[in-house]
């Protein structure tokens, strides 16, 4: 199979997909339902057309059997008036218009046996039409109840097209609250072991994690220091009021 081929299969099957999943079988249904009723319509017509036509046959077969009784009666007339010329003209006349008379009997007969042919197809088809009509109007009310089972399935399942969106949306919120998160914790992490510094800080309470903890330690020394140095103040100031207070170490 060459690659044209194969992208035409390819192609086809898609297509055909397409179709399957747009189609909606009440629409097919109620399309075949009236293509039925066009056949029956159009049958119904050709049964009129031939009674029309068999109608008309009979009006000039009608007409012909006027006129040869008219024929008649004037052939009489005529051997009446010793004018058996006449008489044999007249019925002449009349011999031709009972061809035509034969004629149009053999056009009626096979008029109605058509009609007949006709009115048993007609009542054939009406019934199959009237049938497929009661299987299609089944067929629609199942596949909408089960349309509908499936959408409130769906719905309670979380499995519809739209629900589906709306999940998959959640969950990639989730998926990026987490990463932020996670990203900001890493961060804090970060900037507590000293491997990347806060923006903006600057003097002795800058630099690593190495530093600041070397700062904190002096500092701490320091305020330990002041705090023994008061203590030695207050106790020489209650057993010698009279003497100046030491000055208070500054810090380092």
């Amino acid at each position: 199979m060459g690659l044209i081929s194969r992208f035409t299969t390819f192609v086809k099957s898609v297509f055909s997909s397409a179709l399957d999943k747009a189609e909606d079988p009440g629409m097919t249904l109620d399309y075949s339902y009236q293509k039925q009723l066009e056949q029956l319509q159009n049958l119904r017509r050709a049964i009129a057309d031939v009674v029309t036509n068999e109608k008309r046959l009979e009006l000039q077969q009608a007409q012909v059997t006027t006129q040869m009784t008219k024929y008649e009666d004037q052939a009489r007339q005529a051997l009446g008036a010793n004018r058996e010329d006449l008489a044999r003209m007249a019925l002449e006349r009349r011999q031709n218009l009972q061809t035509q008379l034969t004629g149009f009997q053999q056009q009626i007969e096979q008029l109605k046996g058509q009609q007949d042919k006709f009115v048993q197809m007609e009542q054939r088809l009406s019934a199959r039409v009237e049938a497929f009509r009661t299987q299609k109007e089944m067929v629609k009310a199942q596949y909408g109840a089960a349309q509908a089972q499936v959408k409130i399935q769906e719905a309670a399942t979380g499995l519809s097209e739209e629900m589906t969106d709306v999940n998959m949306a959640v969950q990639r919120a989730q998926d990026k609250v987490l990463t932020m998160q996670a990203r900001a914790q890493a961060m804090d992490q970060l900037i507590d072991q000293g491997t990347i510094q806060e923006v903006g800080q600057i003097g002795p309470g800058g630099g690593d994690y190495l530093d600041r903890q070397l700062n904190q330690l002096s500092s701490q020394s320091q305020v330990e220091d002041q705090l023994a140095a008061m203590k030695q103040q207050m106790q020489l100031g209650s057993g010698n009021q009279g003497q100046a207070p030491k000055q208070l170490p500054s810090g380092q």
